[in-house]
């Protein structure tokens, strides 16, 4: 009996890679709670703040720089939360080591939901239930993303959609 390998074939047809741009962390895993250290500190949160380690594979062609977001879709507010968002990481770099944020460089951290730039963890209202947190690596096909760090997260989200060459989503829980 001869098996056809339709995967790489229907990529083909539909124009996607069959080798998708993937993410993945030491620290946080898919579908499962974080853990304190991500949790905010501030806001009736008492974590360590810290931004988990994260690695992406299987980089498209055309990218020429990378981007980070961290963002609760279920954050009581009618839009979410932005908890971080890097730009301009190079194409050369595919890992951040734990606790990076204030320390990406080159790359530039822009403002978040917690009014200023950087990580913010976890801090979900208590008794708001469990909260999914979108860690997303995008591949861009510029090198520099031309915004200031004091940027909108949403002006941010909406310019990263609007070039994205392709996309990677480790999505973590959380609850108080």
């Amino acid at each position: 009996m001869k098996v056809i390998k339709l995967l790489p074939i229907m990529a083909a047809f539909i124009g996607i890679s069959a080798s998708a741009m993937e993410i993945s962390s030491q620290d946080i895993k898919e579908g499962q709670l974080m853990g304190k250290t991500f949790e905010f500190s501030g806001m009736g949160c008492n974590g360590s703040n810290l931004s988990p380690q994260l690695s992406w594979t299987k980089v498209p062609p055309g990218t020429k720089s990378f981007a980070i977001t961290a963002y609760d879709p279920d954050a009581p507010t009618e839009s979410g939360w932005w908890h971080w968002t890097v730009l301009n990481i190079p194409v050369s770099t595919l890992s951040l080591p734990q606790g990076a944020s204030g320390k990406v460089s080159p790359g530039l951290e822009t403002r978040t939901d917690f009014g200023k730039p950087g990580f913010g963890g976890a801090c979900p209202p208590k008794g708001d239930g469990m909260h999914r947190y979108q860690f997303t690596v995008w591949a861009l096909p510029k090198a520099k993303i031309d915004l200031p760090a004091d940027i909108s997260p949403a002006v941010v989200g909406y310019t990263l959609n609007s070039m994205v060459i392709e996309k990677a989503v480790l999505t973590a829980t959380y609850v108080r």
